[in-house]
């Protein structure tokens, strides 16, 4: 009843019935090109679920950090374990946080060692352009990892000349300074970035100092253009009942995070080369009683280096999307031991457009080599028909697989013990879905099923037991998606509102588990909606609310707002979360904030 109510609620905003105009904003999002695959293709043609999280919507998302942003996406679960993004986990449609693949700049940074420590590489705000999230099965177009979909991070690139110095203060003794410099030259553009969060933390052993440096460099732009991205984050923060049990208080963690790359493209009428290097290294230390080290410590430092070349093909039969990425991972651990492990992955793809442009079908195969897990292949095709100018109709089919992480395999604690005779995970998944978009409403729906087998979770049969890595059983998941936004004008001034859903349902086969730590307490309802209104010039605002409800039948609604205020070269800005101080937990019983404030002050030179 608690979730029909709610959902009511958010739909009774959308039967105002306001008068709109024309907005080029939906316009100029139907032609952006998702840069992430093979073949690039403008957002509106794409045959796929995709969400794109334009700048505007990071701007009007009452969210500081990406963690909580994504929260604000149906299907996309985010399970926090505090504030500031400082430890949470990446799930898409039920999958686990190892099962889904986070690029920056089309670059896979997964971690071998664990999909805990894919969020320490979620730059800062300041710096990102958009943000493709990527739905359904995608290990045909990035390999493995991308079990359940993937998140690509765009950042920002050729900015106008200026230098952003800007303070944040508020609840739990947040403290942030930030300090934003770009520079667009003849022959060269340059973005740089340097930030530090604070905090006391908003319980006893959740404090925080969080910092990040980032340098995005193109050179020679004029002729043959190369990027160069540069990334540092190195997090402090107390983990009060992170990882073992909640009475676990006095555990402490330290993470760095660091991606080197360099990309250029070259480009002739029908050939595009898109050669990368590319260098990312993770550093964990993990302590579970702050005041006493010598209890027990872990420490690992996990680095991947690789090179790639991705090409783009077009003749008469269409677009040939074809590539190589070679990496070497290296984990050195006092915990998992010394490892290596050197991946290859082949991709190879096809877009035929047929019936005068209508119909586009796209087969695909990648095909992947581990040291240590042998060959494997990930065919897919993806369908789709446009009925009009404003609707299509889409489908894909694909399987998807996921090498186990040497946390998987070789980590043992007091609470935890892996299994060095895993399997990989497997499973084919298929998505059917509708889009309409015109220039003020758009919509979607997608119907989706995945039959996965060999899921590795971790499980127990009694309270005491350790949590032992396991390949339970078959998994079926399936559930439908529906996003829709619209957005309208009041007198000069833009307004906008969407609204989402998903429901999920697993159903688990031919297991006897009393007690499972990932894999089955899935979001079977999802709902996420934002009002963004402005009704002053120069003054914003925007309401976010979020119902979630697991499998195991905990439930919550939350609602964040936030204003921000333009004077000329100064932004002020407000973000409330939590506002009604709804008590809830994301994962592990560890307690989320209630209610809490930050205020910005933002000054920018031109």
């Amino acid at each position: 009843m608690r979730f029909k109510n709610s959902l009511i609620l958010v739909l009774l905003l959308c039967s105002k019935n306001i008068l709109s105009q024309q907005d080029t904003l939906r316009e100029q999002l139907q032609e952006v090109v998702i840069k992430s695959s093979r073949i690039d293709l403008p957002f509106s043609e794409n045959s796929r679920t995709i969400t794109i999280i334009t700048s505007e919507d990071i701007k009007q998302s009452a969210a500081t950090n990406v963690a909580d942003l994504l929260q604000q996406f149906a299907g996309v679960d985010i399970r926090r374990r505090g504030t500031a993004g400082m430890q949470a986990d990446l799930y898409i449609r039920g999958g686990s946080f190892d099962q889904t693949l986070l690029l920056i700049d089309g670059i896979k940074v997964e971690d071998a060692q664990t999909g805990h420590h894919t969020m320490n590489m979620a730059l800062p705000i300041e710096v990102i352009e958009r943000i493709e999230i990527i739905k359904g099965p995608a290990a045909r177009v990035f390999g493995q990892n991308a079990f359940t979909g993937a998140i690509n991070i765009v950042t920002k690139k050729n900015q106008d000349n200026l230098v952003s110095l800007g303070v944040q203060a508020g609840s739990f003794g947040q403290k942030s300074g930030i300090v934003t410099v770009a520079s667009n030259l003849e022959n060269s553009a340059h973005l740089v970035h340097v930030s530090r969060n604070i905090s006391d933390g908003y319980r006893y052993n959740t404090d925080y100092d969080n910092q990040n440096y980032f340098i995005k460099s193109t050179f020679n732009k004029n002729a043959l253009p190369i990027d160069m991205i540069t990334s540092f984050s190195e997090r402090k923060f107390g983990a009060n009942g992170f990882y073992a049990s909640p009475a676990a208080i006095n555990q402490y963690e330290e993470t760095q995070t660091s991606l080197v790359g360099v990309t250029t493209e070259i480009n002739n009428d029908k050939l595009t080369l898109k050669p990368r290097l590319y260098w990312r290294r993770n550093q964990d230390e993990y302590i579970y009683v702050r005041q006493d080290p010598s209890i027990y410590r872990n420490l690992h430092q996990t680095n991947k280096v690789g090179a790639e070349i991705n090409a783009q093909y077009s003749s008469d039969l269409g677009v040939t999307g074809f590539g190589i990425d070679m990496a070497k991972v290296y984990l050195s651990s006092n915990n998992l031991g010394q490892r290596q492990r050197f991946m290859t992955t082949i991709f190879l793809e096809h877009l035929f457009k047929l019936a005068d442009g209508k119909l586009d079908v796209t087969p695909g195969v990648a095909i992947n080599y581990f040291s240590d897990f042998k060959f494997h292949a990930f065919p897919g095709i993806d369908l789709g028909y446009k009925i009009s100018h404003t609707l299509k109709a889409y489908g894909n089919i694909g399987y998807t697989y996921r090498i186990p992480t040497y946390t998987d395999l070789y980590y043992s604690d007091p609470n935890t013990l892996g299994d060095e005779n895993l399997n990989p995970e497997e499973a084919i998944a298929q998505e059917l879905g509708l889009k309409y978009n015109t220039n003020h409403f758009s919509a979607s729906f997608a119907l989706f099923n995945r039959d996965a087998k060999k899921l590795i979770d971790y499980v127990k049969d009694n309270v005491d037991d350790k949590w032992q890595a396991t390949n339970i059983a078959e998994l079926n998941t399936k559930g439908f998606e529906i996003n829709t936004s619209y957005n309208f004008k009041l007198g000069s001034f833009n307004q906008l509102l969407n609204l989402a859903y998903t429901f999920l349902e697993d159903e688990l086969k031919n297991i006897n588990v009393n007690y499972s730590r990932y894999s089955i307490n899935s979001l079977k309802h999802h709902v996420t909606s934002r009002l963004s209104t402005s009704f002053i010039k120069n003054v914003s605002q925007s309401i976010v609310y979020k119902y979630a409800e697991r499998t195991s039948g905990d439930s919550y609604s939350v609602v964040d707002a936030s204003v921000n205020i333009n004077l000329k070269a100064f932004e002020i800005s407000i973000v409330a979360n939590n506002i009604f101080n709804t008590e809830y937990t994301e994962t592990n019983l560890v307690p989320m904030p209630k209610g809490n404030v930050l205020f910005g002050v933002t000054y920018n030179f031109k």
